[in-house]
């Protein structure tokens, strides 16, 4: 009787070779950590104290920050997330910490705010169009539906002579 090529000839390397199809069966579902940002020194970010630091020393302290206000640059922003994926799903946020320190005209620290992963909401948009008010159009009247409107009185085309 011919052997297989599968055949093993003793238990326990048939065993070995159980255990190490197994193994690469479930390396696939590990799962991925990740981290974005500014990585947290608790030590660092509790140093910063109102009334006694200013901008330079908050920059020598903590660097420069993940991203400056929008609306003045009296307000800094570090933030720092951690994912976990597995496998190709889309990463999942397990932890955020957003430190924002606020500045008064003067450029001292008027205030230090920490939150964390209870603003983060998710956003799921519902279907793959926008609604917009207004008239649903046909793919057709959208071509040819300005044919006749290019001059007429009241459309904004030249004025009349």
């Amino acid at each position: 009787m011919p052997k297989s090529i599968l055949s093993f000839p003793a238990p326990r390397a048939r065993l070995f070779a159980l255990g190490l199809v197994v193994a690469l069966a479930t390396s696939g579902c590990a799962q991925l950590k990740g981290r974005q940002g500014y990585v947290v020194d608790p030590t660092l970010t509790q140093a910063i104290t109102p009334g006694v630091d200013n901008r330079e020393s908050v920059e020598k302290t903590l660097g420069r920050p993940t991203f400056v206000g929008q609306f003045s640059d009296n307000e800094y922003y570090y933030v720092s997330r951690e994912t976990r994926q597995l496998a190709f799903a889309k990463p999942r946020p397990v932890s955020q910490e957003v430190l924002r320190v606020r500045f008064d005209p003067a450029g001292n620290v008027a205030a230090v705010d920490r939150t964390g992963l209870d603003l983060v909401s998710k956003i799921s948009p519902e279907g793959d169009k926008t609604p917009t008010l207004g008239r649903q159009r046909s793919f057709f009247e959208d071509i040819f539906g300005n044919i006749g409107a290019v001059g007429a009185p009241g459309a904004g085309g030249a004025p009349p002579r």
